[in-house]
């Protein structure tokens, strides 16, 4: 498989050196269908480091994606694109991306089976990459948040689980019981797509179950405001500011769940 570098200035992400990054198809199947994640890495860094896996909007494996995992990896993470949908759905506009995001989401056993099924992915890429198997964290955006959280839901064994602007909903609640890690939300404070009431049902979940949970809430920030290309008011809406403090609000408990032992 061929790979392909892109090199990008890393505005959004404080304290990241700018690198190429090696960006790779990976193929893998489940249940006999064909799907295609991304792996991402600096490959001018030869000691192992921490990997994370990450699950994208609803869009899915894209461009707009891979520069996301760019921006993340940096030189300190390998990171692991998921792809929830399989390898023959690409959305390319808000009406397909709506009709295959909605049908996983429609399904969470599905959604944790596929997620699922990316971490044991991640974890064979050993041989590709100096990656430490041992120090892995999930994280995701928008549809990829609520994914992630199902992640976390199913007992996966990672070190944290940040969701961006994610939906925070389950049907089995009870399911937090599971969460074996630490659980970072952040959240855009006017975001239409996650009301109030769910954000309060998500907090009364987190605290019955005693998870390690925190919410941060930005005031200003609506939905997708990590995403350069979201330029939808009051609806969508990348806020660099807010971004930006989010992403040190990830490296920060990234930095204290993988600190050694």
């Amino acid at each position: 498989m061929s790979k392909s570098l892109i090199a990008l200035g890393l505005c959004g992400l404080a304290g990241l050196a700018q690198a190429a990054v090696v960006v790779k198809a990976v193929p893998y199947e489940i249940d006999g269908v064909a799907f295609e994640g991304r792996l991402i890495y600096d490959d001018s860094v030869s000691t192992a480091r921490p990997g994370l896996l990450m699950v994208p909007d609803w869009l899915g494996v894209g461009e707009n994606a891979e520069q996301q995992a760019v921006l993340v990896a940096g030189d300190r993470y390998v990171v692991f694109m998921a792809d929830m949908y399989g390898k023959a759905i690409r959305p390319t506009n808000a009406e397909e991306a709506g009709a295959a995001a909605g049908a996983v989401r429609a399904d969470r056993a599905l959604m944790r089976k596929r997620a699922q099924a990316a971490v044991e992915v991640f974890k064979a890429q050993g041989d590709e990459v100096a990656l430490d198997a041992g120090r892995l964290g999930a994280i995701g955006f928008c549809f990829g948040g609520g994914s992630v959280l199902e992640l976390a839901r199913s007992g996966a064994p990672l070190r944290g689980f940040v969701s961006f602007h994610g939906n925070l909903d389950t049907p089995n609640p009870a399911d937090a019981q599971n969460i074996r890690a630490p659980v970072l939300v952040l959240h855009g404070a006017d975001d239409p797509s996650v009301p109030p009431a769910q954000v309060g049902a998500f907090m009364a979940e987190m605290k019955a179950a005693q998870v390690d949970w925190q919410l941060i809430s930005y005031g200003g920030a609506v939905h997708s405001f990590t995403n350069p290309q979201a330029n939808n008011p009051e609806r969508n809406q990348y806020h660099p500011r807010v971004a930006a403090r989010a992403y040190r609000a990830m490296n920060d408990l990234f930095d204290e769940v993988f600190a050694t032992d």
